[in-house]
Protein backbone atom coordinates (compact mmCIF):
# COMPACT_ATOMS: atom_id res chain seq x y z
CA UNK A 1 0.00 0.00 0.00
CA UNK A 2 1.24 3.61 -0.82
CA UNK A 3 2.09 6.00 1.95
CA UNK A 4 -0.94 7.92 0.97
CA UNK A 5 -1.87 10.90 -0.41
CA UNK A 6 -3.58 13.83 2.00
CA UNK A 7 -6.30 16.57 1.20
CA UNK A 8 -8.02 19.02 3.12
CA UNK A 9 -11.01 20.44 2.90
CA UNK A 10 -13.18 23.27 4.60
CA UNK A 11 -16.50 24.06 4.41
CA UNK A 12 -17.61 27.51 4.49
CA UNK A 13 -21.64 27.74 4.57
CA UNK A 14 -22.48 25.13 1.40
CA UNK A 15 -19.14 26.07 -0.64
CA UNK A 16 -16.40 23.22 0.15
CA UNK A 17 -12.53 24.62 -0.08
CA UNK A 18 -10.43 21.38 -1.04
CA UNK A 19 -6.54 21.29 -1.14
CA UNK A 20 -4.51 19.43 -1.90
CA UNK A 21 -1.30 18.43 0.21
CA UNK A 22 1.79 17.63 -1.91
CA UNK A 23 1.23 20.62 -4.44
CA UNK A 24 -0.98 23.15 -2.82
CA UNK A 25 -3.31 22.90 -5.92
CA UNK A 26 -7.21 24.10 -4.79
CA UNK A 27 -10.46 23.94 -5.99
CA UNK A 28 -13.82 24.26 -4.61
CA UNK A 29 -17.02 22.14 -4.62
CA UNK A 30 -20.98 23.10 -4.37
CA UNK A 31 -24.02 21.42 -4.19
CA UNK A 32 -26.03 21.55 -7.89
CA UNK A 33 -28.95 23.41 -8.02
CA UNK A 34 -31.03 20.01 -7.98
CA UNK A 35 -29.64 19.65 -4.35
CA UNK A 36 -30.21 22.79 -3.13
CA UNK A 37 -26.60 24.86 -4.14
CA UNK A 38 -26.39 27.28 -6.66
CA UNK A 39 -24.19 25.26 -9.40
CA UNK A 40 -21.64 27.93 -9.45
CA UNK A 41 -18.44 25.01 -9.41
CA UNK A 42 -17.98 21.38 -9.84
CA UNK A 43 -20.00 19.72 -7.15
CA UNK A 44 -18.36 16.50 -5.63
CA UNK A 45 -19.82 14.15 -7.49
CA UNK A 46 -19.10 16.27 -10.80
CA UNK A 47 -15.55 15.40 -9.39
CA UNK A 48 -16.33 11.78 -9.55
CA UNK A 49 -16.96 12.08 -13.09
CA UNK A 50 -14.50 14.37 -14.33
CA UNK A 51 -11.90 11.87 -11.78
CA UNK A 52 -12.98 8.62 -14.09
CA UNK A 53 -12.54 10.94 -17.50
CA UNK A 54 -9.42 12.00 -16.72
CA UNK A 55 -8.21 8.49 -15.33
CA UNK A 56 -9.14 6.40 -18.21
CA UNK A 57 -7.38 9.36 -20.20
CA UNK A 58 -4.19 9.05 -18.33
CA UNK A 59 -3.94 5.50 -17.97
CA UNK A 60 -3.97 5.22 -21.86
CA UNK A 61 -1.14 7.80 -22.32
CA UNK A 62 0.97 6.34 -19.21
CA UNK A 63 0.62 2.80 -20.84
CA UNK A 64 1.45 4.28 -24.28
CA UNK A 65 4.86 6.12 -23.04
CA UNK A 66 5.89 2.63 -21.02
CA UNK A 67 5.59 0.46 -24.66
CA UNK A 68 7.26 3.33 -26.53
CA UNK A 69 3.63 3.58 -28.38
CA UNK A 70 2.58 6.36 -30.16
CA UNK A 71 -0.69 8.33 -28.31
CA UNK A 72 -0.54 11.94 -28.90
CA UNK A 73 -3.52 14.10 -27.40
CA UNK A 74 -7.09 13.07 -26.41
CA UNK A 75 -10.61 14.51 -25.45
CA UNK A 76 -13.44 13.11 -23.26
CA UNK A 77 -16.77 14.18 -22.13
CA UNK A 78 -18.54 12.88 -19.30
CA UNK A 79 -22.07 13.13 -18.35
CA UNK A 80 -23.60 12.19 -15.23
CA UNK A 81 -26.69 10.80 -14.60
CA UNK A 82 -28.30 10.91 -10.71
CA UNK A 83 -30.15 8.53 -9.24
CA UNK A 84 -32.28 7.40 -6.22
CA UNK A 85 -33.67 7.33 -3.76
CA UNK A 86 -30.71 7.57 -1.93
CA UNK A 87 -29.40 10.13 -4.31
CA UNK A 88 -26.29 8.55 -5.91
CA UNK A 89 -24.40 8.65 -9.34
CA UNK A 90 -26.17 6.12 -11.37
CA UNK A 91 -24.38 6.46 -14.59
CA UNK A 92 -21.09 8.16 -16.12
CA UNK A 93 -21.41 7.85 -19.20
CA UNK A 94 -17.92 8.80 -21.24
CA UNK A 95 -17.13 9.36 -24.82
CA UNK A 96 -13.55 9.59 -25.69
CA UNK A 97 -12.08 11.01 -28.67
CA UNK A 98 -9.28 9.54 -29.34
CA UNK A 99 -5.62 10.68 -31.09
CA UNK A 100 -5.32 9.35 -34.90
CA UNK A 101 -1.88 8.19 -34.31
CA UNK A 102 -2.52 5.22 -32.91
CA UNK A 103 -2.39 2.28 -34.69
CA UNK A 104 -5.43 0.03 -35.01
CA UNK A 105 -3.83 -3.04 -33.48
CA UNK A 106 -2.70 -0.58 -30.13
CA UNK A 107 -6.09 0.28 -30.05
CA UNK A 108 -8.00 -2.27 -28.29
CA UNK A 109 -5.53 -2.69 -25.70
CA UNK A 110 -5.74 0.83 -25.11
CA UNK A 111 -9.63 0.79 -24.89
CA UNK A 112 -9.19 -2.09 -21.87
CA UNK A 113 -6.28 -0.32 -19.91
CA UNK A 114 -8.58 3.14 -19.91
CA UNK A 115 -11.77 0.77 -18.91
CA UNK A 116 -9.97 -0.64 -16.07
CA UNK A 117 -8.22 2.42 -14.82
CA UNK A 118 -7.85 3.26 -10.98
CA UNK A 119 -10.94 4.87 -10.51
CA UNK A 120 -12.87 2.90 -12.90
CA UNK A 121 -11.74 0.17 -10.48
CA UNK A 122 -12.82 2.01 -7.59
CA UNK A 123 -16.33 2.64 -8.36
CA UNK A 124 -19.41 0.81 -7.20
CA UNK A 125 -20.21 -1.84 -9.44
CA UNK A 126 -24.14 -0.23 -9.60
CA UNK A 127 -22.62 2.36 -11.12
CA UNK A 128 -22.97 2.00 -14.70
CA UNK A 129 -20.12 3.23 -17.35
CA UNK A 130 -20.54 2.94 -20.65
CA UNK A 131 -17.33 4.43 -22.82
CA UNK A 132 -17.55 5.21 -26.57
CA UNK A 133 -14.11 5.40 -28.04
CA UNK A 134 -13.97 7.58 -31.12
CA UNK A 135 -11.16 6.93 -33.49
CA UNK A 136 -10.17 8.95 -36.25
CA UNK A 137 -10.37 7.38 -39.63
Amino acid sequence: MSAGVEMAVSLRGLTAHVEHGPSGSTLRTVPPKDNGGDGTSFSPTDLLGASLASCALTTMALLAAREGLTFGDATARVVKHMVGPPRRVGELTLELRMPPAVPAGQRSRLEEIARGCPVARSLHPDVQVPMTFLWPD
